[in-house]
């Protein structure tokens, strides 16, 4: 086949605090035929996501930092173009990490076949993905949630947020979300099954979790941090447990936030309620990955998981998209829809 045209993004430079699309750059070049042990793949479905504000920084993290100039970093389903590599035909379903871009070349690494028959192949990418993990893991192994407990999420309509409060409602759990907009409160509770949805711009939001959570919270799952987190500290249960997923109130920090010091208020809570605060990735899990499918996809065909989607069309929509994560203006996973599948 004739060499292809692939338009990529790439990290132009480095944001300081909040990002903005002057930090991407489009750029386009000439990818040839896949080599032996190759395949070429075109990019049907790109992921929007949170950490990826950590991979434009240069500050160590627990992944490396995208260098100035590389593609942007992000989750992908893909479409085989062209394969010589053994195990991946033309027109096989993948998904994988190969970024901000239209075409890749694979070794194969890192990367595995969707089977279409489990759900449309976008949440690949969703439920079926890295954010359905993420709330399958940290919830089930960190928060450990029994019959009858509190468990809060905040960012409850987000894309792991929602799967961790339906994941706790099946345990047959009081579930509490918080979230920002009336219309997201109302979502995840008429929507998705929570009891009490708690909006994070009320200005006495800890007098507000004090009501939802009239017997204390025995689970936090942490997507947020800021006001929210301490507005949900004074509630929690001794022994209560804290799977940290996420700080996205401080993503585009530049500086420790001005005021007192938190931190021995935090530690003696630690201490005198025996609290388990953990923080994880999804990476640290993957030995549970089978028995994940397994169960989302079965509860997803019984309507017992719900989901919802945030579309944008076009690669060169993805930095303006990027920025709606860091105003609370995404509802629901948030995906760029680059091109269709030639099956479709």
């Amino acid at each position: 086949m004739a060499t292809v045209k692939n338009r990529r993004i790439l990290l132009g430079r480095r944001p300081t605090g909040e990002p903005s699309e002057a930090d991407f750059a489009l750029s386009e070049i000439e990818l040839e035929d896949p080599q032996p042990g190759q395949m070429l793949l075109r990019t049907l479905w790109l992921s929007l996501d949170p950490y990826m504000r950590g991979r434009m920084s240069d500050r160590k993290s627990y992944a490396p930092s995208v260098q100035i100039g590389d593609v942007m970093v992000g989750g992908t389903v893909t479409e085989v173009v062209a394969s010589k590599l053994e195990g991946f035909i033309q027109g096989d379903i993948v998904e994988g990490r190969t970024g901000w871009q239209e075409y890749a070349l694979s070794d194969g690494a890192g990367m595995r076949k969707v089977d279409p028959a489990l759900g449309p192949i976008s949440t690949a990418l969703g439920v079926l993905g890295m954010p359905g993990m993420t709330a399958y893991f940290g919830l089930f192994n960190i928060g450990q949630p029994k019959p009858g407990e509190t468990v809060v999420v905040s960012a409850a309509a987000g894309a792991v947020g929602a799967v961790v409060g339906q994941l706790a409602k099946i345990r047959g759990c009081r579930v509490v979300g918080i979230a920002g907009a009336p219309e997201k409160c109302a979502y995840v509770v008429n929507e998705l099954g929570f009891d009490e949805c708690v909006s994070h711009r009320e200005p006495d939001l800890a007098e507000q979790m004090e009501k939802a959570c009239p017997k204390g919270i025995d689970v936090y799952f942490e997507n947020v941090g800021g006001r929210v987190f301490q507005a949900v500290l004074p509630w929690l249960n001794d022994f209560a447990r804290v799977p940290v997923c996420g700080l996205i109130a401080h993503y585009n920090d530049i500086e420790l936030p001005a005021g007192p010091n938190q931190v021995p208020l935090l530690m003696r809570a630690i201490l005198s309620h025996r609290l388990t605060v953990r923080g994880f990735i999804r990476g640290d899990f993957l030995d549970q990955q089978a028995s994940f499918f397994e169960d989302m996809s079965r509860w997803i065909r019984e309507k017992r998981i719900k989901y919802r989607e945030d579309i944008v069309e076009g690669l060169e929509n993805a930095p303006g998209a990027f920025l709606k994560l860091f105003r609370g203006e995404n509802f629901g996973k948030l995906l760029v829809k680059v091109a269709t599948a030639v099956k479709a």
